[in-house]
């Protein structure tokens, strides 16, 4: 039965190695064209290379990736996922902006830092919940947006000549000699080793916290080691050849399904089966883009592999039965007074408003301005404070219906992936058209953003995804669509840097026709949602009690996905996908005591306004007269939001 399951593998393997040989082939000078010493420099100083390099890094993340899930007994734990490889790429984009010197004499200590920051934030968030596996992948997905959104704000702000190292950290395997490889494999024995000493507490880990102590293990510094390890093999991974995504989820997953049961199965099995992964995408990739194929990402190519598999996989999984992030033994608070609380929150966002355009630092220090000096900031900061106002207000008011739509307290446009989709959309009309008008880039980003939409909502219908299984597969789409943009962004074209801007979520070029379409999508789409105060109150109850009201749900659903995906497409187009405005605007609006339709609505605008407004005064006033991308600091309030969300959340213990 064993030989039976490793067949699949082995044919992988093989057919892994006649795409090798296929492609090696055409990338080779013609027999007898008197090229020969430059045939033997090719193949072997960069194509036989390129393969050893890929499945050593397969093998060095599956390995990574069944440690993590072994050790945080969390089956979609991996570097990408925990953060780890964004943080690390931070760190090398940061170092060959400001310290270039670093990466000659230590850059896999530079990624080591960055990947030990990022997964320090991870586990400080949640060691109190001991490591609870819904909010450990929900705070590493907050990380690692965070990061990438970092990194491609450092590339933009640094020109061109940093460009390549995006397509870099998208996971390239580009090789010119074979040092690399003897330094990943080095270290791949290394960690190997450590592993078998650790084989015996990993497997009694398995037996819950309480068993281990009691056995003798020393829980914290297991713990510790074994992150420790398979950190610094993943970082050192990611400092040869940047972000690979999915391998470490894969791999352990199909090692399981191969057959591999014990601890020590997988970690023999996950890194046998992530090279031969990796080898098989990374030919696919070659084939593909034939001559090109050093300037596409073989990450993308993952992650395009990796998506798909994790929408398979969350169906099967049993790990989400811990209770929600928003259980509360506490009853929900709720105000008797939502009129006082809206126009409380009206007059902040007005203040905030008058703040944003007339405050900031200046030459001479903080000023206020006034008259002539207001009159001159206008033109600049008016358009600005428009967008932020529209986007901020749009986003919130999808996320409530998302929310209100699924009776999921996650759904969001940024957490679905449907800021993503728009990406894709807007990918597509920025190469379909030379020159593509603002209507047309609407069009695009609304078209992808309903696709992705429809398609979320439909998988978690069908599969009756509970709030943390819909998260994750959002993530999965996020991939999907991330992978799609990061193939586009390495053709280098102008589009490519119009798309970087974008993910970054940068307001740099905000126009006065720009602010003006935004705000006039956000009163046009959000002026019906007032009039459908009754299907917001209705569909949350459930399908059964919503015909027994009399509600077509078809009516009502497919309207107001439309509108949401129109938000979301509009919002996402001049503020990139990364904000979380769409996901904590509703929860606030429900702290603070506003529970029915229309005053959540009315509520969950407002300080959606709010976010947004601080968001892009503190893009313009942080590293004054630099400007950073609004959407970093849009994000950076989310993971200020996640840490008193998991803060106020009491751990439990799993079902």
């Amino acid at each position: 039965m064993a030989e039976r399951r490793l067949l699949p593998w082995i044919g992988l393997a093989i057919a892994s190695a006649l795409l090798f040989a296929y492609t090696t082939w055409a990338h080779l000078p013609a027999p007898g064209s008197g090229l020969d010493d430059l045939r033997d420099v090719i193949l072997y100083q960069s194509q036989l290379p390129r393969a050893v390099m890929a499945l050593l890094c397969g093998a060095g993340l599956g390995l990574a990736g069944a440690l993590l899930q072994r050790v945080l007994r969390n089956p979609l734990a991996e570097p990408s996922t925990l953060g780890i490889s964004a943080g690390a790429q931070l760190a090398l984009a940061a170092a060959a902006a400001y310290t270039p010197a670093l990466l000659a004499s230590g850059r896999e200590a530079v990624a080591f830092a960055g990947a030990v920051t990022a997964i320090g934030v991870v586990l400080a968030l949640n060691w109190k919940r001991d490591l609870e596996p819904v909010s450990v992948i929900l705070a590493g997905m907050m990380v690692s947006l965070t990061a990438t959104a970092a990194s491609a704000s450092l590339i933009l702000a640094n020109g061109e000549y940093m460009f390549s190292l995006f397509i870099w950290g998208g996971g390239s395997l580009t090789q010119q000699s074979w040092h690399p490889s003897f330094s990943i494999a080095l270290r791949i024995l290394i960690v190997g080793a450590g592993s078998l000493f650790l084989l015996r507490p990993l497997a009694i880990l398995g037996l819950g916290d309480a068993h281990a102590r009691n056995l003798g293990i020393a829980l914290p510094a297991t713990r510790l080691l074994t992150i420790a390890l398979a950190v610094w093999l993943a970082a050192s991974i990611t400092a040869e050849v940047g972000i690979i995504g999915f391998i470490g989820l894969a791999a352990p997953a199909l090692a399981q399904l191969s057959g591999a049961r014990t601890p020590g199965q997988k970690l023999y099995a996950a890194p046998f089966i992530g090279g031969i992964l990796l080898w098989f995408a990374d030919g696919l990739v070659q084939l593909v883009a034939g001559g090109g194929a050093e300037r596409v990402p073989t990450g993308a190519a993952t992650a395009l592999l990796g998506g798909p598999l994790l929408l398979w996989m969350l169906p099967r999984l049993r790990m989400f039965e811990w209770p929600s992030l928003g259980t509360s033994d506490a009853p929900a608070y709720r105000t008797g007074r939502p009129g006082t609380w809206l126009i409380l929150l009206t007059a902040t966002a007005c203040v905030v408003a008058g703040l944003s355009l007339s405050a900031g630092w200046g030459p001479t220090g903080w000023l206020i301005a006034k008259e002539e000096l207001l009159s001159d900031f206008l033109q600049w900061r008016l358009p600005r404070v428009g967008i932020a106002l529209a986007a901020g207000a749009m986003l919130a008011a999808a996320g409530t219906i998302m929310q209100r739509l699924t009776g999921n307290p996650l759904a969001s446009p940024e957490v679905l992936g449907v800021g993503m989709g728009a990406g894709v959309g807007l990918s597509c009309a920025l190469f379909l058209f030379s020159s593509p008008s603002l209507p047309i880039q609407l069009a695009g980003a609304a078209f992808g953003s309903l696709i992705v939409l429809v398609a979320m909502l439909t998988i978690s219908a069908r599969s009756h995804f509970g709030p943390e299984k819909l998260l994750l597969g959002g993530i999965a789409m996020s991939a999907l669509c991330s992978a799609v943009l990061t193939a586009v962004i390495a053709t280098g074209s102008p589009t490519a840097f119009r798309l970087l801007g974008w993910i970054s979520g940068s307001t740099d070029d905000a126009t006065a026709a720009g602010a003006s379409l935004a705000l006039a999508s956000c009163m046009v789409l959000i002026a019906p949602l007032f009039l459908a105060r009754r299907w917001l109150d209705i569909l949350p109850l459930g399908a059964t009690t919503a015909r027994e009201l009399g509600l077509s749900l078809w009516q009502s659903r497919a309207s107001l996905v439309v509108l949401c995906g129109l938000l979301s497409a509009v919002a996402s187009l001049f503020v990139g996908p990364l904000s979380f405005v769409g996901l904590i605007a509703p929860h606030l609006a429900r702290f603070s005591g506003l529970h029915r339709p229309l005053p959540a609505l009315t509520g969950s605008i407002l300080i959606g306004m709010i976010l947004m407004l601080v968001s892009d005064w503190l893009s313009r006033m942080v590293a004054y007269p630099y400007q950073l991308p609004l959407g970093l600091f849009a994000s950076m309030l989310g993971g200020i939001y996640l840490v008193w969300l998991l803060s106020r959340s009491h751990p439990h213990s799993q079902q």
